[in-house]
């Protein structure tokens, strides 16, 4: 039995060219992959303060969200679509980028920590709870501690392909998700090697 409710995703990043592809953004640039790949159309809608769609993958009626208010304020945009569309908080998925893992490794998993990640902790704060599901791409440790200029920046190539290979992985686990269950798709996920 399916026991996924999934009704919303969102893709973590910043807006604007300055941002584009760069560490932070991987969970934006996943939604984007996803939407293309499920044909989803994405436009600008003001009052969610980002860019949405609407669509179905595996036949799950869903809705897409890129929150375009700046990472540190994503919550804003996730709590104005999840109150006008009665989603709740564990129906939501958020991409986002991850510090902890080596580029190309990921994982899926519900609630858990928000391990510093200014989107989470504002996406946690706005609805009251951690307890969203996450999936987290792995950026890697920056060899300083700049960390800034780290998630601002773009990933050396080789790192760009192990992201461009988990991607791929995760969006074939996205299928499975809403086909075979949670279980399924996180063995998918968790379990991907480069």
């Amino acid at each position: 039995m399916n026991n996924v409710n999934v009704k919303l995703l969102v893709g973590l990043g910043n807006p604007g060219v300055e941002y584009e592809h760069t560490r932070h953004n991987v969970g934006v640039d996943f939604l984007y992959e996803l939407a293309s790949a499920y044909a989803i159309t994405l436009s600008s809608e003001n009052k969610f303060y980002g860019i949405t769609g609407r669509g179905y993958i595996e036949g799950r009626d869903l809705r897409l969200l890129f929150p375009t208010t700046f990472m540190n304020l994503s919550g804003k945009s996730v709590l104005a679509i999840s109150q006008f569309y009665k989603i709740r908080p564990d129906e939501i998925l958020v991409i986002h980028d991850d510090l902890d893992l080596s580029p190309g490794f990921m994982k899926l998993k519900n609630g858990g920590g928000l391990a510093g990640h200014n989107g989470l902790k504002s996406i946690a704060s706005c609805l009251g709870t951690q307890n969203f599901l996450r999936l987290r791409f792995g950026i890697g440790k920056p060899p300083s501690k700049d960390v800034i200029s780290w998630v601002l920046g773009h990933p050396l190539p080789q790192d760009r392909d192990n992201i461009q290979k988990a991607y791929a992985t995760a969006q074939k686990a996205i299928g499975v998700m809403f086909k075979d269950g949670l279980e399924k798709a996180t063995a998918l996920v968790n379990g991907f090697k480069i």
